[in-house]
């Protein structure tokens, strides 16, 4: 795998993980080589609650997806969620010693990793440090300071943070189910790159990803990420409703659920029904679609809502003028019916579903560009950037040694090697964190 261009998305989610493994073909798109599905059976509300089950399920998703694309599985990216995911807005600056030298990535490198260790609270750890803006010597709204000339670089960052036990506690599973933990990102932000477009990203669009156990909540504009959150309840709460409002047990709920499901009430006549078998012999029981939907219905809006108040708490402007490209909706929750017609009369806002498919090569299986995949395929995307990432940098540290080699110039190579990028560095940083922990 390290010599080829191939990587491996892993989304732990609530109710199932998923190994998804895949390269990029010759016209940049993703060529998906096999993908494993597992019950998830040890994680909760996004958090790991059971270390042996994660594992086991992790397992065997990934010899699935291994079997399916007879490719040894050695290092996966791996999604993180959960309701102890919070964020932050932070200003932070840096002075440069030379102001008659240009702004190069070093300088922002600099910056960033001095936000990293901005001190959070007992048990805190910081996943994501990610750039709104620069100002070079008081001028703002710079995008992107290199090149610039200045003697004072500042920016403010949105911050994401989250528990150390929680993140150790996958990074646990990772490593006891035999894998590398190749990078660790927010699971908003890698359904984010799978569904949405840069178009909509500079106008302005929610995202809102409905998974099992947690909603996640990504908001950009103007090509940037503004906010994150993450809801502690997903499509789970919903089922439960149903198993509690029929008293059926869970199995038939989620069937109930996903075949005959229906966001809107107002759809379905008094005289649909639908039969359900007896447990052991027992009647079997009668359920009224109409009754279905209104329990579906009532906690759907729950769930919109608490969505719909954290994108209001975002900025001071009205935000439907903030976000032009609306609401788009992911995850397997997506896939309830008429879900995106409930969302536009709730919050007033455009609504479309999010498939991952535009990233897909034509080739790939239809079930794959199913919202339900869209964290997975995300999470494909990040590893194969980072793949592509650590490819040109091998090549610039080869020219740069031939050069110097030419040149006959001293030149260790060490100060080639440490040109890792941010990225590299923290998961770098996150595996000496785990090796420590042991």
């Amino acid at each position: 795998m390290e010599h080829e261009k191939i990587a491996v998305g892993l989304d732990i989610g609530t109710t199932k993980i998923i190994a998804m493994i895949g390269k990029a073909n010759e016209y940049g798109k993703i060529e998906v080589l096999g993908i494993g599905k597992a019950k998830s059976m040890g994680v909760h509300r996004g958090v790991v609650n059971n270390i042996t089950q994660t594992i086991q399920s992790i397992q065997q998703a990934v010899e699935e997806a291994e079997s399916v694309s007879n490719h040894k599985i050695q290092d996966v990216v791996v999604g993180i969620a959960g309701q102890h995911i919070r964020s932050l807005h932070h200003s932070d600056y840096i002075t440069r010693p030379n102001s008659e030298k240009v702004i190069d990535d070093a300088d922002i490198e600099k910056l960033i990793n001095q936000v990293h260790k901005l001190v959070m609270l007992p048990g805190e750890e910081i996943i994501h440090v990610l750039p709104q803006d620069y100002k070079v010597d008081g001028q703002a709204e710079i995008k992107a300071p290199k090149g610039m000339y200045g003697g004072r670089l500042e920016a403010n960052f949105h911050v994401v943070v989250g528990q150390v036990s929680s993140i150790r506690n996958i990074g646990r599973c990772i490593k006891s189910a035999g894998l590398e933990l190749s990078n660790i990102t927010l699971e908003p932000l890698a359904s984010a790159d799978a569904v949405l477009s840069q178009e909509e990203k500079e106008a302005g669009v929610a995202l809102i990803d409905i998974g099992g156990g947690t909603t996640d909540l990504a908001i950009f504009k103007d090509g940037i990420i503004r906010h994150t959150a993450v809801i502690p309840f997903g499509g789970n709460v919903i089922t439960e409703d149903i198993k509690e409002g029929c008293s059926i047990i869970e199995k038939q709920a989620e069937l109930l659920k996903t075949r005959f499901g229906s966001a809107w009430p107002g759809e379905n006549k008094e005289n649909e029904i639908v039969s359900i078998p007896g447990l052991r012999g027992r009647e079997p029981k009668e359920i009224t679609l109409k009754n279905l939907s209104k329990i579906i219905h009532a906690r759907v809006v729950e769930i919109i809502e608490q969505v719909y108040l954290e994108i209001k708490n975002y900025g001071h402007e009205e935000t439907k003028k903030k976000l032009i490209a609306g609401i788009v909706l992911t995850g397997g929750g997506a896939e309830l019916k008429h879900i995106k017609q409930l969302v536009e009369y709730i919050t007033g806002m455009d609504t479309r579903i999010g498939y991952p498919n535009e990233h897909l090569s034509g080739s790939s299986d239809v079930e794959m560009s199913s919202p339900s995949f869209a964290t997975a395929v995300g999470l494909l995307m990040k590893g194969l950037s980072q793949r592509s990432r650590e490819s040109i940098e091998v090549e610039e540290v080869e020219t740069t040694a031939t050069d110097a080699y030419k040149r006959e110039k001293k030149s260790t190579p060490k100060t080639m090697i440490d040109r890792k990028s941010i990225f590299e560095k923290w998961a770098d940083k996150f595996r000496e964190f785990l090796d420590n922990a042991e």
